[in-house]
């Protein structure tokens, strides 16, 4: 089982442990028959749907639309991404997509597309994906190609290419971002709602990478979606995309962290169980240095991705500092960890099918998408100039 001691931080309150133990023992007690990930479609699908039988996917929505509190609450979604990564990546990812892919609707959405589109995802029924980035567009936003250009008054024609997209190839909707020129760069783009079957999208290839789930690069050929499936008004884009990975991106956190505590969790049964000139090695001082590192970085990324959250939940409208640090925080030190644990466990922390090899493989990602950790010191450093600036001068005392 998971490791669930910092349940009792004030960050969190009595629901939020009634709801981790609980996905915790679903976890424990379900997760295992997904294990097989060579069908890495199938499987997602799979656990998309077992993921909403269960009601997990009712803390990404509201209560109005099949959800199971009033509004989102983040402290919920990063438990549930910890603990679901603690037990197998592939689940923690199928979890978080039905919220990425759907967040930006929740968010930006007319009634219209919130009572089309949420309700399905909720119960798994529908699958969920973000498709924000291209072959030359990445980090910068800015440089996004793809166009959306009026096609009478009831429609937009959107042509060009997504990459990366995670959940491409199975998804039911694609939250999908254009250029539709109200300015150069950010200001002129803007977001819809593409559904998977509309004529002129299609996946051109499948991308395979060493932590399987399903990826694909998009084509949009002349396809036609109404204007009613804008989200937000036009040239409101980059604020629909950073909105909603605001939200997110303390729960990439969360994932590093319920990946860290688990090579944590193998390393020291590691070491407390390999024997090594005639004692453990884990009573090695090398050993007990490494396994320290870990355990205090563990918590210091868990106090800040839960920090995050916290803020948002009682209020906060923008967490872009917040949500920054614990993504960046918790994904470095999650790779730390996580080869620490592969150190500790020698070669068999690099056999095809251990668990120190998985998490080594899992956690590499998280360190660049929803915003590499080198754009994330960017937008941390510019929150800070930010804040410098509105802050009133601060009389400085001289010795």
């Amino acid at each position: 089982m998971s490791d669930l001691s910092h349940l009792a931080w004030p960050f969190l309150d009595d629901s939020h442990r009634e709801f981790a133990a609980a996905l915790d023992q679903w976890a424990c007690k379900n997760l295992a028959k997904w294990s097989d990930h060579s069908d890495v479609d199938h499987t997602c699908r799979s656990l998309v749907r077992a993921l909403g039988h269960a009601g997990w996917l009712k803390t990404i929505v509201p209560a109005g639309y099949g959800g199971s509190s009033p509004r989102i609450d983040l402290r919920k979604l990063c438990l549930a991404r910890e603990i679901l990564s603690w037990q197998d990546a592939l689940a923690d990812f199928a979890f978080a997509m039905q919220g990425l892919g759907s967040g930006s609707i929740l968010l930006f959405g007319s009634d219209a597309l919130k009572a089309k589109y949420l309700p399905g995802v909720c119960a798994g029924q529908r699958i969920a994906a973000f498709a924000l980035t291209e072959p030359a567009a990445g980090s910068d936003v800015g440089a996004l190609a793809t166009t959306a250009v009026a096609d009478g008054a009831s429609h937009v024609r959107i042509n060009g290419i997504k990459t990366w997209i995670s959940n491409g190839g199975i998804a039911d909707h694609y939250i999908v971002f254009a250029r539709t020129g109200e300015a150069p760069g950010i200001k002129g783009l803007s977001a819809f709602v593409v559904d998977a079957d509309s004529p002129g999208l299609s996946t051109i290839e499948r991308i395979e990478v060493i932590a399987p789930h399903p990826l694909a690069t998009l084509r949009l050929q002349d396809c036609r979606v109404p204007v009613t499936h804008q989200l937000g008004n036009s040239g409101d884009g980059f604020k629909v995309a950073m909105a909603t990975l605001d939200i997110f991106r303390p729960t990439v956190g969360a994932a590093a962290l319920g990946i860290a505590r688990r090579a944590l969790h193998e390393a020291t049964d590691r070491a407390a169980t390999r024997m090594l000139f005639g004692r453990p090695l884990g009573d090695l001082q090398m050993t007990q240095a490494a396994l320290a590192d870990s355990a205090a970085e563990v918590d210091a990324a868990a106090l800040l991705v839960y920090r995050a959250a916290w803020t948002k939940d009682v209020g906060a409208e923008r967490i872009t500092r917040e949500s920054s640090i614990a993504k960046m925080f918790a994904t470095e030190i999650g790779q730390k960890v996580v080869d620490r644990a592969v150190q500790i466990y020698g070669g068999n922390g690099v056999r095809v099918g251990s668990k120190a090899e998985a998490l080594y493989r899992e956690i590499r990602a998280l360190r660049i998408y929803e915003g590499a950790t080198e754009v994330q010191k960017v937008v941390i450093a510019r929150e800070l100039m930010k804040s410098r600036a509105a802050a009133p001068a601060r009389k400085q005392v001289r010795a």
